[in-house]
């Protein structure tokens, strides 16, 4: 079984038209294999330096456009269409460590020929070609159902992301209900709002990326190969939603926050305003008898002093009754 030596290549595996597959191949082998009738060649990449993109546009006669482009990364999400052969720049997004991470992924895809060349945070697309090699019948359509069978495994690694920001917020419940302000959690709502939102960007493109391949490329996407794209254009439009929901989720979560917050001050101002109250009128009398005049009311009486302090208490105890009756203590 022949192996490249080329840490970049992934795979490098060529198919015979039935499905069936004839093993792994090396690079310069690849206009070999091409050579024979009814083969294909399915190969993936990983951050390759431009060297090894030159060597691939050889092999297969990709455009100078496309290849320029796969080399700089950093593209939009978008479709382009060279002779008979396309060329599709893919979003991808990956959980590392709880912080969530961006990819892309390029595809080169003609009549004879699947290639993938992954960039960033993604995952291997070693579990789609095995999907795919266990239904050779489908596979007998050729590196259209390996397209097939990337989108839809680039589609279906989002569902479970969006589905753990959702168990996230349920945990940061917790939180915002809870009797102290945590500015962490405002800081971690906003930056899985953030997040869904650069996903959002990702994914939403891509559904007319799969709309275009539905309706477009006859010689390319077989009739029978239609449904399964349309079922990828159904799951990313799920995912679109999902992500649309839990924005709109956080969005609330954070204004729930922050009104609770709001209500949270407003009532230790109501209790420190019901304290000055009862402090202010001790204080008042206080501050009339510590004045130095001669001449005081009740001032030589005995028990101007006792009687003092009992109206002061009853001022006092007043004030706190009808804060009490008016949910302000």
């Amino acid at each position: 079984m022949a192996r490249t030596d080329q840490p970049m290549v992934v795979n490098c595996i060529a198919y015979r038209q039935d499905g069936s597959r004839i093993g792994d191949v090396t690079l310069d082998a690849i206009s070999d294999v091409l050579a024979e009738p009814d083969t294909f060649v399915w190969v993936g990449l990983h951050e390759p330096d431009e060297a090894l993109l030159l060597k691939i546009q050889d092999e297969f006669g990709l455009h100078d456009l496309a290849i320029e482009d796969a080399h700089a990364a950093h593209q939009r999400t978008k479709i382009e269409a060279y002779g008979d052969s396309l060329f599709l720049v893919v979003q991808t997004a990956q959980l590392i460590d709880g912080q969530l991470a961006f990819g892309e992924t390029h595809i080169f895809f003609g009549p004879r020929y699947l290639v993938t060349v992954r960039h960033g945070a993604s995952l291997s697309y070693a579990p789609a070609r095995r999907t795919c090699e266990h239904t050779p019948e489908l596979l007998a359509n050729g590196p259209s159902y390996g397209l097939y069978g990337v989108l839809d495994f680039i589609v279906d690694n989002l569902l479970p992301i969006v589905r753990d920001f959702r168990e996230e917020v349920q945990q940061l419940e917790h939180d915002i209900f809870g009797e102290t302000f945590k500015s962490s959690t405002i800081r971690r709502l906003y930056d899985m709002q953030r997040d869904l939102m650069t996903l959002r960007l990702a994914v939403a493109p891509l559904q007319d990326i799969v709309q275009q391949l539905i309706r477009l490329y006859p010689n390319l996407i077989p009739e029978e190969l239609r449904a399964y794209f349309r079922d990828v254009y159904d799951h990313a439009f799920r995912v679109n939603e999902a992500i649309s929901a839990m924005r709109e989720m956080l969005t609330a979560a954070i204004n729930v926050n922050l009104s609770l917050v709001s209500l949270r001050q407003n009532e230790v101002m109501k209790k420190l305003a019901g304290w000055a109250a009862m402090l202010a009128a001790p204080t008042l009398l206080t501050s009339w008898y510590g004045m130095n005049f001669t001449h005081m009311p009740e001032l030589s009486r005995p028990w101007a002093y006792p009687a003092m302090i009992v109206l002061m208490g009853c001022i006092v105890g007043g004030i706190y009754v009808g804060l009490k009756r008016a949910r302000w203590l």
